[in-house]
């Protein structure tokens, strides 16, 4: 009897620890393959930081992941994915015990160069990139070794001396304190655009060896002056503040996307004071805002990016809904863009102050077409870079 109560009361004493690392544990809440011309890569979206180990077994031949203090997301529970690319078979991820998620890759080393494993900060995530034997990995694909086409103006800097992208900051317009436009139905900007932008981030991070980084991954406040130190910080190649646009005319709608320049007409005046409402800057401090205005190189990539994006969300939306105006590419002097090293550009996606368009925001499958349209225009751009 003595000794039942000893292991009762050891049990008792240990539950505490026992319960805590079951609080610990961090969810693992999404899986990602995607097959590229030249390699696979798998993502795994966990959140937070995690420890994490890698090896390989052979007959069958795999590689296994164990990511510790965590716990599978209910839909992920014993989940397959099928791959059969030629070298990657499938995908098996599930819970391994109570603290531990286990994701096996069944493949065939035969047809193997090399695989890496490693992770991404904002948010954590383990990525896999798996090469297969015929991938040149000395050689960028093809389609890099491609000229630089020109801009509308000519060949930008940038272009001559072959520069490419390699990382992203997305900027999800207001935040905190400051909601944006409001919609009727009482639609808040910030949490539109931060939605749209962490879509994109998605498809971005899905698709393409791009790093992404968001100037917000919440709802906070983050001053607008702020946003392009983000990006010259993380030493960002492009800069996308993504916006809904509201107007005192109930009927006008639209999209419309804006670089860094003198306003030509007072639609973009009246847009740029909207957007600039919550600089804390002063009139002292024109002369410098002018000079950056003024940078040529600059203003020439962020026009073309601003164009290859508003063709693409036009284009992309206009096959999927009625009445997409296309309000065009305008300059305009937008705190947000200001101050930023690289092409920096601010879109407008639909109108929170007309109806329908604020109907369709509302919706899920809007923002992801839309994500989806962005997403294409800056592939387009990189590829008009000669990368990609």
């Amino acid at each position: 009897m003595q000794r039942w109560v000893l292991i009762i009361v050891s049990l008792l004493c240990l539950s505490p620890s026992l319960f805590s690392q079951q609080n610990a544990r961090e969810e693992v809440y999404d899986l990602r393959p995607y097959t590229h011309p030249n390699f696979t890569r798998i993502a795994v979206d966990i959140g937070k930081l995690r420890e994490y180990h890698s090896d390989t077994l052979f007959t069958p031949d795999r590689i296994y992941i164990d990511i510790y203090q965590a716990k599978l997301n209910a839909i992920l529970h014993n989940k397959v994915i099928s791959v059969n690319n030629g070298y990657v078979n499938q995908i098996r991820i599930a819970q391994k015990n109570t603290t531990t998620v286990r994701i096996v890759i069944d493949l065939d080393f035969e047809e193997i160069k090399r695989y890496q494993v490693f992770h991404l900060f904002d948010p954590f995530r383990i990525v896999i990139d798996i090469y297969p034997d015929y991938a040149d990995l000395t050689q960028p694909p093809t389609e890099a070794t491609k000229a630089a086409q020109p801009t509308k103006s000519g060949y930008s800097m940038a272009r001559q001396l072959g520069l490419g992208v390699a990382r992203i900051v997305i900027d999800p317009g207001h935040g905190g304190k400051d909601p944006g436009a409001i919609g009727k139905k009482g639609t808040q900007e910030k949490g539109v655009v931060l939605d749209v932008s962490k879509r994109l981030q998605k498809l971005i991070d899905s698709n393409t060896e791009l790093e992404v980084i968001l100037t917000r991954e919440s709802d906070i406040y983050v001053p607008v002056e702020n946003r392009p130190i983000i990006a010259n910080q993380k030493r960002a190649d492009l800069f996308i503040s993504i916006h809904a646009n509201a107007n005192p005319r109930k009927n006008y709608s639209g999209v419309a996307t804006f670089y860094l320049n003198f306003p030509s007409d007072a639609s973009v005046m009246e847009v740029a004071a909207r957007e600039n409402a919550t600089s804390t800057k002063n009139i002292s401090e024109m002369n410098s805002i002018l000079r950056e205005i003024l940078r040529e190189d600059k203003l020439k990539e962020s026009r073309e990016l601003a164009n290859r994006i508003q063709d693409s969300i036009v284009g992309h939306l206009g096959k999927n809904y009625k009445n997409i105006t296309d309000l065009g590419v305008k300059g305009g002097p937008f705190w947000v863009l200001i101050g930023g090293d690289m092409p920096s550009i601010l879109v407008e996606i639909s109108h929170l102050s007309n109806s329908r368009e604020e109907n369709r925001l509302r919706t899920p499958e809007y923002r992801q077409q839309i994500a989806q349209a962005i997403y294409q225009g800056i592939i387009e751009y990189i590829h008009s870079l000669g990368k990609g």
